[in-house]
């Protein structure tokens, strides 16, 4: 299977980037945030939704990368900043538009179980995913309770 790469530049792309993000594995310690090029990076180990499982078959995790740029600021509530071996499960990422008219910025909300949120207030959506190697076989394949 190839590398999976995405972008969104709109609501209806950011649609696609948290289905492909759901249930994402991710260590907040290895965050980054780039205050030169504004630049907010998350490497998560994402399940591999669009991989087809045979009966019994193994699903598939892969490491990549999740870019969000023309941030102006990060804020997290939640997560505990001391816990190096803390892991998240990104459940969804959300858009709340600037309440100001004809402006394209807002908040990204990257939305993690447990109540743990990060917040990123951007001038704009510009958001990148991209597989940064090969997959590995799971059989912890997510499951919610619907």
């Amino acid at each position: 299977m190839e590398a999976l790469k995405l972008a969104a530049f709109d609501t209806d792309d950011l649609v696609v980037v948290s289905a492909h993000c759901q249930d994402a594995l991710a260590k907040p310690v290895e965050a980054s945030f780039d205050k030169r090029t504004r630049t907010f990076v998350l490497p998560i180990r994402r399940y591999a939704w669009e991989k087809k499982r045979r009966f019994f078959g193994r699903g598939e995790r892969r490491l990549a990368a999740l870019s969000i740029g023309a941030v102006s600021a990060v804020r997290s509530s939640n997560i505990d900043q001391a816990a190096d071996e803390a892991v998240l499960n990104l459940l969804a990422i959300r858009f709340t538009p600037s309440e100001a008219e004809d402006d394209p910025g807002g908040t990204v909300e990257l939305v993690f179980s447990a109540d743990a949120t990060i917040a990123l207030d951007v001038e704009c959506i510009e958001l990148r995913l991209a597989d940064l190697g090969a997959a590995w076989q799971t059989e912890n394949r997510p499951a919610h309770k619907l």
